[in-house]
């Protein structure tokens, strides 16, 4: 049999030309990246980009975010997000739009796959918890903590801690904020006073654009709203009326909020691109250096949505965030991890070894809140059930 050699065409410079072809004048190439905190030869088939999304794909934190609470608990039932579902979520969205915008799909992907990795278990409830928690030794933030884990946590090269990823996908994970976050001073090394990439901003508009759309179509499907619920807003309603009028009368309850939902996004989706395209077209940004000194991000919805999406987003505060079970949830999470933290700092010996010998290196507070904050629900709750739950096996 003839040995077939790989084609010449699949190289990392041959990706990279396609990008100079393809890509707006203001995306950012992965041949102009300003390269890794260690220095590695370059990916021989791949470019920066594909290669930092890799790496976090098979990362360890990665793939706890399957137990990792988004809203509703995971033993609430199989099919509710989680965050590694919502993480996906984003970054589906985000492909899109890159593509669709002409901007880099790959760091776009990067960025979205990355974004919630120092995540807490039982969703911002652990975050928060955590935060109160470290109040006198630098608090918590999850975005802060999602550097921590791609910069020293992980611990899967002999030659660095760490993934080393490219400058452009840490400085986007410091600078992702959201309705939850809160800017803090962690990004010394990040241009602080400049705009994110317009990938990054892409990751943002995508995480609310997935986040709002998952939690409304969960809460549909935990019945803690119903359609009747959600005729009344702006934004809900149009979309409604276009699941109904292409479903027709065979429509089930079900398939009319699945069919909602799609359509929320479908209009999110094209709103964006329309109002960014337009945005760029008439701003004078031509490089990614342009877009960091823009007085304002550039990726962003209408005028005209904005309010639609805050009515939407107050509605799920009153109705889903605020709903009995949520909260007896949310609490039940912070009891849970004030427990453990209280445990752990009492008698740190009660950690595995790995963590007692980090908690030498980087003290007991921060070396706690990193193994805590590494915990998925499931683990968590063992934890506790280990060191709070008589005659339970330890």
């Amino acid at each position: 049999m003839t040995k077939k050699s790989i084609p010449q065409n699949t190289g990392r410079r041959e990706l990279e030309n396609r990008e100079n072809g393809f890509l707006a004048p203001y995306a950012m190439r992965s041949h102009n990246s300003a390269g890794r905190r260690y220095e590695e030869p370059p990916p021989s088939n791949r470019t920066h980009y594909q290669r930092d999304r890799d790496r976090i794909v098979h990362c360890t934190a990665f793939r706890r975010l399957e137990y990792k609470t988004q809203v509703f608990v995971s033993h609430e039932g199989d099919y509710y997000r989680t965050r590694l579902t919502h993480t996906m979520e984003v970054a589906q969205i985000a492909r899109t739009i890159a593509r669709m915008l002409r901007l880099n799909e790959d760091l776009a992907e990067a960025v979205s796959y990355s974004h919630d990795l120092g995540h807490t278990a039982f969703g911002h409830s652990g975050e928060d918890a955590l935060n109160e928690l470290m109040a006198d030794h630098g608090g918590f933030e999850h975005n802060r903590q999602s550097l921590r884990v791609v910069e020293v946590l992980e611990d899967r090269y002999p030659a660095f801690r760490g993934l080393n990823l490219t400058f452009e996908v840490r400085e986007s994970i410091i600078k992702h904020t959201t309705v939850h976050d809160t800017p803090h001073p962690d990004m010394n090394e990040y241009f602080p006073d400049l705009r994110p990439l317009l990938e990054a901003q892409l990751v943002e508009v995508a995480d609310s654009v997935a986040y709002d759309n998952h939690d409304l179509d969960d809460a549909l499907k935990m019945g803690i709203i119903r359609l009747k619920d959600i005729e009344s807003l702006e934004l809900t309603s149009c979309a409604l009326d276009t699941a109904r009028r292409n479903a027709g009368n065979a429509a089930s309850e079900r398939q009319l909020a699945v069919q909602t939902v799609r359509h929320l996004i479908d209009l999110e989706i094209s709103d964006i691109a329309q109002t960014s395209a337009e945005g760029l077209s008439e701003s004078s940004v031509s490089s990614p250096d342009d877009v960091r000194k823009a007085s304002d991000n550039l990726i962003t919805w209408s005028d005209e949505l904005k309010p639609q999406k805050n009515e939407l987003r107050a509605f799920l505060m009153d109705h889903v965030y605020n709903h009995y079970r949520t909260i007896r949830m949310q609490r039940k999470a912070v009891r849970i991890m004030c427990d453990l933290f209280g445990a752990y700092m009492a008698e740190p010996n009660q950690l595995p070894p790995y963590w007692r010998k980090w908690i030498e290196d980087v003290g007991r507070e921060r070396g706690i809140t990193d193994y805590m904050a590494g915990m998925t629900d499931r683990y968590a709750l063992g934890e506790h059930k280990k060191l709070f739950t008589p005659g339970e096996k330890v």
